[in-house]
């Protein structure tokens, strides 16, 4: 009887009707879901960002596609900032995905100081806590520096800079107008502290200021595949699947 009827219904259909009522009972409808599904999980669990500027060189470079780990810390309600479980919170040397309070951008950035910590740069050189951090210079060869253009790293003074224990590269522009000195200052609770580890050119935490906990998005676990912008987006095929660190 049903199928009766719906022959009877189609055969009152226009053209245009029938097109309309095919595309969505065979092709919108069955792929609704798993596309809704997709979504929710690049929302809540975890994604892929191509990073555009050169703000974390020599650790992430331009052209860089990394994969955010988005349940690092927490689970969140898809497509918003509300938080369902913590099971984690962010220290310092961690890589992450975060929201500037300034603008809402989507930003890469180090966390540099924990709610609570009292931070100071002077000279470029950063202080947690009262006490300096340490710094061993970096040879032009090393990873990530290499891909750096020949300009780039001419210009340049590049570092290993240990963390509360946890090392990585950065650079520094000697020639370039920055903000070198700040503070002490105190993370205020709930907040973080982030910077760039191209110092000089990394709009940061000293431009935006504290980072709520909340508009930590997940952390940057890798790079899953790069290209070299500069080179008509040849593959770096020695970054693919590299670890960050």
């Amino acid at each position: 009887m049903a199928a009766r009827g719906d022959s009877r219904q189609g055969a009152h259909m226009t053209p245009k009707s029938r097109f309309l009522h095919a595309l969505w009972t065979e092709w919108i409808r069955p792929l609704a879901l798993p596309v809704i599904g997709i979504l929710c999980a690049k929302s809540a669990l975890a994604d892929i960002n191509f990073v555009p500027s050169g703000s974390m060189q020599p650790t992430v470079l331009e052209g860089d596609v990394v994969f955010v780990n988005k349940l690092a810390y927490d689970l969140k309600v898809p497509f918003t900032t509300t938080h369902l479980a913590t099971w984690a919170a962010p220290q310092r040397g961690d890589i992450v995905v975060c929201f500037s309070p300034e603008d809402g951008t989507r930003l890469l950035k180090r966390v540099a100081a924990l709610p609570g910590d009292m931070i100071e740069m002077r000279a470029e050189r950063l202080y947690l806590n009262g006490s300096p951090l340490s710094y061993a210079p970096l040879p032009t060869d090393a990873a990530g520096i290499s891909h750096l253009a020949a300009q780039e790293r001419a210009a340049a003074f590049f570092a290993r800079e240990d963390l509360s224990g946890r090392s990585h590269a950065l650079m520094v522009l000697p020639r370039r107008s920055a903000l070198r000195n700040f503070g002490p200052i105190t993370v205020p609770a709930g907040r973080y502290f982030m910077l760039g580890d191209n110092r000089d050119n990394s709009h940061d935490s000293r431009f935006f200021g504290f980072v709520p906990r909340a508009q930590i998005v997940g952390e940057a676990k890798g790079v899953f595949v790069s290209f070299d912008l500069n080179r008509w987006a040849q593959p770096r095929f020695d970054r693919f699947f590299a670890a960050l660190e």
